[in-house]
């Protein structure tokens, strides 16, 4: 639940936005780790952040509910693991969020987590796997793919936290400092 003063939400609902972060993740890869810690985190430094298994109603139609939380979000992180682009869903999230980073101008902030960029930008190991699959079970026509590979090359290509080969003793480091950028990246879209 949120804990920030009636100030901010009411800041909040007049800047047009319900969070100020939207978290896409691959649940089985990071939801009882990174997910979980980076929400937790989020939530106790006074940031609305909308993770789907918190912010959704029991009967509630779920497509829908998470691409609209995407669009009225003010920043989009999207965890990359192993397993992001096994799922459709993540990578119908990913689309989502640069069609909102290109047309709001939507903050994107990529974590990139044991998996290098590249990896994502270029489609190689597990991404490119991922990809191949996704064209052989033929569940998805041309156009889809080539607009969930050019989402993972643009978000690939953004800065973001590369925890590919950090000791879990860094990772609250860099977590921290990635809460103290978001907040302040939110407090200046309320500014303005």
């Amino acid at each position: 639940m949120w804990h920030a003063s009636s100030d901010n939400q009411e800041m909040e609902k007049s800047s047009g936005y319900d969070y100020e972060v939207f978290l896409s993740f691959r649940g089985p890869d990071t939801r009882t780790d990174i997910a979980d810690y980076l929400y937790v985190s989020m939530i106790d430094a006074g940031i609305r952040a909308f993770r789907d298994d918190e912010e959704l109603c029991t009967g509630e139609e779920i497509g829908g509910q998470l691409l609209q939380a995407i669009q009225h979000s003010k920043i989009s992180i999207p965890i990359f693991s192993k397993g992001y682009a096994d799922s459709p869903w993540c990578l119908r999230e990913l689309v989502k969020m640069v069609e909102s980073k290109n047309t709001r101008g939507q903050k994107i902030m990529p974590i990139f987590y044991n998996v290098t960029p590249s990896e994502v930008k270029y489609h190689n190991e597990h991404y490119g796997n991922a990809i191949v699959s996704h064209l052989n079970k033929k569940w998805f026509d041309d156009e889809t793919i080539n607009n969930w590979k050019a989402a993972l090359k643009e978000v690939g290509e953004l800065k973001g936290w590369d925890l590919h080969s950090m000791l879990n003793r860094y990772l609250i480091i860099s977590h921290t400092n990635c809460l103290f950028q978001m907040h302040y990246f939110a407090q200046l879209n309320l500014m303005s």
